[in-house]
């Protein structure tokens, strides 16, 4: 059997100024690049199993981008999850990232990067009677 493995590209005016944000403010890591004329054309980042590419390719395209990525807990229950995901907006919001509430039918937490992708983290479903509508992502 084979399994695939996905990197989901993001557009971006500069690869350098976002390799800085998803490294030094979202934690993320750089594995490879590949420069051009002497900086960033494409690279890729990693954090925790997430692979995203950032890259200058199609100008026309960038900050279109819509990431949604679930966290994996154990135990596997909505309070982890939902305590998971409370500690990333704490991380990320002590990194001096803003993050925003947001919502697909159930609560997100959205942060958007430089150029305006989006990444969507995904809370659990809460109970359809205290389930409201929030902004939208």
């Amino acid at each position: 059997m084979t399994d695939w493995f996905a990197r989901p590209i993001l557009n971006v005016k500069d690869v350098e100024a976002s390799l800085a944000f998803y490294v030094d403010q979202l934690g993320f890591t750089c594995p490879w690049r590949y420069d051009e004329d002497g900086s960033a054309y494409v690279a890729q980042v990693d954090r925790q199993g997430c692979a995203l590419i950032l890259a200058r390719t199609w100008p026309e395209k960038i900050g279109k981008g819509l990431i949604f990525i679930s966290l994996n807990v154990e135990p596997e229950t909505r309070e982890a999850a939902v305590a998971a995901l409370d500690a990333l907006r704490a991380e990320l919001e002590a990194r001096g990232v803003p993050v925003k509430d947001g919502s697909w039918g159930y609560r997100l937490l959205v942060v958007d990067d430089l150029d305006g992708n989006q990444l969507l983290f995904n809370y659990p479903r809460e109970t359809s009677s205290s389930n409201t509508a929030g902004d939208k992502a």
